[in-house]
């Protein structure tokens, strides 16, 4: 995937706009990174991605996610079915 593509479907946040955010804000904890619209705070999946953001080089530019933005849609859309989230008003459906 790339910069510009979306990391959070539940909030369209993009990686890039993560990435940015971990770089200026310097969050402490991955768990901050929430406060960049959201991102984590819907269904989940999103979740170790951040994580692997914060903890490579805190926000340095990397490619934390090897799938197509496609392939990544669709993971995504197979969590959200099997573990029967509730995705929050806006979320892309799956």
């Amino acid at each position: 995937m790339g910069p510009d593509d979306k990391l959070c479907y539940c909030f369209h946040v993009s990686c890039r706009k993560v990435q940015n955010f971990i770089r200026i804000h310097r969050p402490k904890v991955p768990s901050q990174v929430s406060e960049c619209g959201g991102a984590g705070t819907g269904c989940g999946w999103c979740v170790p991605f951040i994580r692997r953001l914060f903890e490579m080089n805190q926000g340095e530019s990397a490619n934390v996610i090897e799938s197509t933005p496609e392939e990544y849609a669709a993971q995504r859309a197979e969590y959200v079915k099997q573990n029967n989230k509730k995705l929050p008003p806006g979320a892309t459906p799956t």
